[in-house]
């Protein structure tokens, strides 16, 4: 019964009966909203729409939720244990976004095509992850192996950027699915293009010979439906977006060439040239002979669009300049390196041009022509036959090796940090300090630092976290000497008398005290990695202590107290752990449009950033 069901939802699929399309760009992007549960097929009980869910840091399994919409949640019960869930569309190739937050010790799963699992895991701290944790393509079953070989085939994520239990996270994969011939034998295996956890890439290239353990069926597909395990704990997801790739791609035929030798700074009047040799080619390329480092080649030929739409056009040249029409208009200006246009295309033939003039003859010729477009991925449509010059081979910072770096640090939006500290640890967990204003400006799991920015060539002096960062907002003072609970926090360094005096490092390497001098008062900034890597804690002391000093732990638009000393912080970011405020009680307040979590300085104040 279940065969014959999903053989009936890829024949809907294919003649679009059932629509799940809420927002749809010319890409074919669908959007679900979860406006109701209307885009799934006999959706259980324990699946609900919500406007909002709240998971305990601490206990095990617990999971509210919010009347409204927006938001898909799963909670089981004791009583209902829950089932999976699965899209009334089915699909092919395609990308997936989505964001889920789950309980602490919540397990759940998105299988792509019902058949391959993307494992959701509350995997917060763990330090090797394997195939069964948080971004882990899970392992294929085999029954009647022996115990403890029963699963092959699983494969644990490059690192392990997890979000701790009842924070967002956002998945994205790139999945291209199995193919078939006419008489339905598996032609090419599925295969993960790429996975990113948290903006961190995890896979790249991961080639599936069957189906994960749990599969919907034994027997691979062309399409299937997106399924959400729902029988394992209490999860939540929201921005669920996919974009199906299923249309043929577009061909180049008809492709004939003339080639011109010497030094073409622009594009010449062809009319007035004599060819040096022409012909036709079955694809497009540069590997012609013209007999001279210096040439012009000018194609004409036939693109073949199967479908109307918007098209992504990107051309790369080496040694030279390179131009795009499509009939005969620009689509791509007569310039080197890499460019992209776009333009639109109805379905049929249209005819191109390409002009490419490499001028210098110490490279190696190479032309590159991309397209995108609906229901279409990115494809190469030439023949690359040399290698372009690529990016450097990044210089990566290991934390064993170097613990502490200074250097420039680049914010979004943000003015360049030019005296920032960042601080690795063999726990996978660092932090960035920015010297200028004696504050946190950054935290982030996974790998550590990448100064290809900073030491390759002449550099410009800056480096890049590697793992999946949290930052916190512009940069800004931490301590500042207020008239009152109510006045403004300051806006920079006037009247602060502010002295950076450096750091020390304390028990281990990543153990630093940051040391200034502001409004009077001596202020070490103790920030020590917690044992499970799951955050980092700062101690705040202070001597010779003055009037009306107040520490700034958190600003955001959104600031939620969740009861003895713990805050959520943003759109459910991060956390805050006040431990010890001395003999002060923390404040929340409405300033300037945000909210801000202060203290009053009386003494030592000890809280955790979780992350």
């Amino acid at each position: 019964m279940l065969k014959t069901c999903f053989k009936l939802k890829a024949i809907q699929w294919l003649t679009g009966i059932f629509s799940v399309l809420i927002a749809t760009s010319s890409f074919g992007q669908t959007s679900f909203m979860f406006q109701n549960l209307d885009d799934f097929e006999n959706p259980g009980e324990t699946w609900a729409v919500a406007g909002n869910v709240q998971a305990d840091l601490n206990e095990a399994g617990l999971m509210t939720s919010t009347k409204g919409t927006g938001i898909l949640v799963n909670i089981p019960t004791k009583k209902n244990k829950g089932k999976d869930l699965y899209t009334r569309e089915s699909f092919g190739d395609m990308d997936l976004e989505v964001e889920y937050l789950v309980a602490k010790g919540s397990n759940s799963g998105i299988y792509l095509q019902g058949m391959y699992e993307i494992q959701i895991l509350d995997s917060w701290g763990v330090a090797i992850p394997r195939a069964g944790d948080n971004g882990g393509i899970y392992e294929r079953w085999d029954e009647s192996k022996p115990d403890g070989e029963k699963g092959y085939q699983g494969y644990a994520p490059r690192q392990n950027p997890s979000k701790a239990p009842g924070l967002w996270q956002k998945l994205e994969v790139s999945f291209q699915a199995p193919q078939f011939d006419e008489q339905g034998n598996k032609t090419q295996n599925a295969r993960m293009i790429s996975v990113s956890l948290n903006g961190v890439t995890i896979h790249e290239d991961v080639e599936l010979f069957g189906p994960t353990r749990g599969a919907m069926e034994d027997q691979e597909m062309a399409v299937g439906p997106l399924r959400i395990q729902g029988d394992h704990g209490a999860v939540a997801f929201r921005n669920l977006v996919i974009t199906p790739f299923d249309s043929q791609t577009p061909q180049l035929k008809d492709i004939g060439y003339e080639v011109y030798q010497g030094r073409f700074e622009n594009e010449p009047d062809f009319t007035q040239l004599e060819p040096y040799q022409s012909g036709k080619q079955e694809v497009l390329s540069s590997n012609i002979r013209t007999g001279s480092g210096q040439f012009l080649i000018h194609y004409k030929g036939i693109l073949e669009t199967f479908k109307e739409g918007d098209y992504d056009l990107g051309m790369l040249t080496s040694g030279g300049s390179g131009l795009l029409r499509m009939d005969g208009k620009d689509v791509l200006p007569m310039e080197p390196g890499r460019k992209s246009g776009n333009v639109h295309l109805t379905q049929g033939n249209h005819e191109f041009e390409i002009v490419y003039a490499k001028i210098q003859d110490w490279a190696a010729p190479g032309l590159s022509l991309t397209i995108a477009g609906p229901g279409l991925r990115e494809t190469e449509l030439t023949n690359i036959n040399t290698t372009f010059n690529g990016p450097t081979d990044p210089i990566l910072v290991d934390p064993r090796e170097r613990p502490v770096l200074r250097s420039f640090m680049d914010l979004p939006e943000q003015p360049r940090i030019t005296h920032a500290v960042s601080v690795g640890s063999e726990d996978n967990v660092h932090y960035t300090y920015d010297m200028d204003n004696g504050n946190l400006i950054q935290v982030w799991r996974g790998e550590f630092l990448n100064a290809t920015p900073m030491w390759n060539s002449r550099g410009d002096g800056s480096s890049r976290p590697l793992g999946a960062v949290t930052r916190f907002g512009k940069p800004s003072f931490s301590i500042a000497q207020l008239s009152g609970p109510n006045a403004p926090w300051i806006a920079d360094s006037t009247g602060t008398h502010f002295n950076p005096k450096g750091y020390k490092i304390k028990s281990e390497d990543h153990h630093l005290a940051f040391i200034y001098k502001a409004f009077g008062a001596t202020v070490e900034d103790d920030l020590e990695i917690l044992d499970n890597g799951q955050g980092i804690k700062r101690t705040i002391g202070i001597i010779d202590d003055q009037e009306g000093l107040y520490l700034r732990l958190a600003v955001d638009g959104m600031i939620e107290d969740l009861g003895e000393g713990l805050y959520l912080i943003g759109d459910k970011d991060y956390y805050v752990k006040i431990d010890s405020s001395g003999s002060a009680e923390p404040m929340l307040r409405n300033s300037m449009g945000e909210r801000e979590l202060l203290v009053p300085v009386a003494g030592k104040i000890v809280y955790s950033l979780l992350f």
